[in-house]
């Protein structure tokens, strides 16, 4: 197994199997290269979420290597994970259940600074605003609680915490598919004005390859726990080969995302 030197992540010979269910994720191989977008598409049940956890370690795979920046994430400890996480981060699906009702905004983004006991050059309240602020948010909403938000705004507040400890890499599990397409369509470009301003490398997990084609500059595609086809992008989209990805091509209306 190779070590790519110009890979941020790289995922080989990745299996999850629960007892009796099978594979959910069967001999999965990618990397992610540093400030690229990676589309991960297929259909619901196809293992893109579980695919995703084993890549941040929030779950165990059954077989395989991970690595990031050529770490074998596998092989660390507790300790070392914790260190680890301050680089990886994900940005849920449900920005309604992704928050805790129970707390104002300034707790929930002051809450990854108290668990990995940081305190900000800058300042906890200087850093807070200046979070909000990079999602388009104002000062106001730090005393507010999420059910004062709509759902577009919830998804700023979820991705404002993802950067606190200012990553390198994040997961953005299907983010704007509980959102209507005019509100996804912001959220999508403020993810991209993000990557341009912090150097970030995504991990783009979707159903649309509309969406995909849009954000990403790679794109793979499994179906039943496997990877059917990958490439760039623009060749997936224009000349896929396998039926599978034209069927969904064909699946999914064109989006016309605003800029």
């Amino acid at each position: 197994m190779s070590i790519d030197e110009t890979a941020l992540i790289e995922a080989l010979g990745l299996v999850k199997q629960y007892g009796s269910l099978g594979r959910t994720v069967d001999d999965v191989s990618f990397s992610i290269r540093r400030g690229e977008t990676l589309g991960l598409v297929g259909e619901s049940g196809s293992g893109k979420s579980t695919v995703a956890r084993l890549l941040l370690r929030l779950g165990e795979p059954t077989a395989g290597v991970v690595r990031y920046a050529g770490k074998d994430l596998l092989s660390m400890n507790t300790r070392e994970m914790r260190r680890m996480r301050r680089r990886m981060q994900i940005v849920f699906q449900d920005p309604f259940a992704a928050l805790n009702p129970r707390m104002k905004v300034q707790e929930i983004l002051a809450e990854p600074f108290a668990i990995h006991h940081e305190r900000p050059a800058e300042g906890l309240a200087a850093r807070l605003v200046e979070m909000l602020r990079a999602v388009g948010l104002e000062r106001s909403a730090l005393s507010r609680f999420p059910h004062e938000f709509s759902g577009g705004q919830r998804q700023r507040i979820n991705i404002a915490r993802a950067l606190a400890l200012k990553p390198e890499f994040l997961v953005l599990d299907e983010p704007v598919s509980a959102l209507d397409v005019s509100v996804g369509a912001q959220v999508i470009n403020l993810l991209q004005e993000l990557q341009r301003t912090n150097g970030l490398t995504y991990l783009f997990i979707s159903h649309s390859m509309p969406l995909v084609r849009y954000l990403c500059d790679r794109v793979a595609v499994m179906r039943k726990g496997r990877l059917v086809e990958m490439g760039e992008c623009e060749q997936i989209c224009n000349a896929p080969k396998d039926e599978y990805t034209r069927r969904l091509i064909a699946a999914t209306p064109e989006m016309h995302l605003l800029r």
